[in-house]
Order: C-alpha cells, then structure tokens, then sequence
C-alpha cells in the first residue's frame, strides 16, 4: 500500500519565454553582423570624398583600382591597362550586365583614371561609377 506524501508532487517545468528571447536576440544580433559584411572586391585605398555621392547597387559588378603610384587592379589582381581593357572584354562578353566601379586613391593620376573610363565606355559598359566616401557635413 502507498501511502501519500503530505507535500504535493510538483512536475519540472522548463520555461520557454527566455528561450524565446534569447533566440531573438541571437537572430537580430545575425541580422546586424550579415548585413554589416560587405565584401570588398577592390584593394584598400583612400577614397576621395564627395558630398552629392549616391549609393550604388553592387550585384554583378568588377572593381578597377588605382593606386597613388598609377598601378592598376582588377578586383585585387594587379594588370598593365592592355591586360586590365582586354579582361574587362571577356568579362562584358560573359555578362552584358556588367557593373564596373573605378576606386581611385585620393591623390592618383586624374589622366589615368579618365582613362580607365574612357576604355571602359568604348567596350559599351554603360554602367561605370566612380567610387567616393561620404564628405562629412558641416
């Protein structure tokens, strides 16, 4: 025969809603650090500023820099201007879509950079942009 505990049985209970809100927190958190990745397919240089810059979209597109000293890169891979007009061939012949953004170091050749540009649109890429950082307002 059982006999009966004066104290009532209590079951275990896991509680859900500091659950739910650490699942949040580690969602948002992912949210914040993926949208913060921006991979970055040109070489570290100082961008000139400029105020009237707009936002541009990056799907598809190849990076051109020049660096103060005249080299020329295309998404990090260092290319004569023969080499670096006859990949942007190929690679507009693969994809007619084809964004090019030239980053240029602040104090690079202007003459060299015009001329990127001007290869560039007698390939018929139509979409080239300069890239620049934000001038801070005063």
């Amino acid at each position: 025969m059982e006999i009966p505990s004066p104290r009532p049985k209590r079951q275990a209970r896991i509680e859900v809603v500091p659950l739910i809100d650490i699942m949040f927190f580690l969602l948002a958190t992912f949210v914040m650090v993926s949208l913060s990745m921006v991979k970055n397919h040109g070489i570290p240089v100082v961008l000139p500023s400029a105020s009237t810059g707009q936002p541009q979209e990056h799907a598809d597109h190849v990076v051109v820099s020049v660096t103060e000293t005249g080299q020329l890169y295309l998404d990090k891979t260092e290319l004569s201007q023969e080499a670096l007009v006859e990949q942007l061939r190929q690679l507009k012949a693969a994809n007619s879509e084809l964004r090019v953004f030239i980053n240029g170091d602040e104090n690079a050749r202007l003459g060299l950079a015009i001329s990127i540009l001007d290869d560039t649109r007698r390939l018929g890429i139509q979409k080239v942009a300069f890239e620049t950082k934000a001038r801070p307002r005063q």
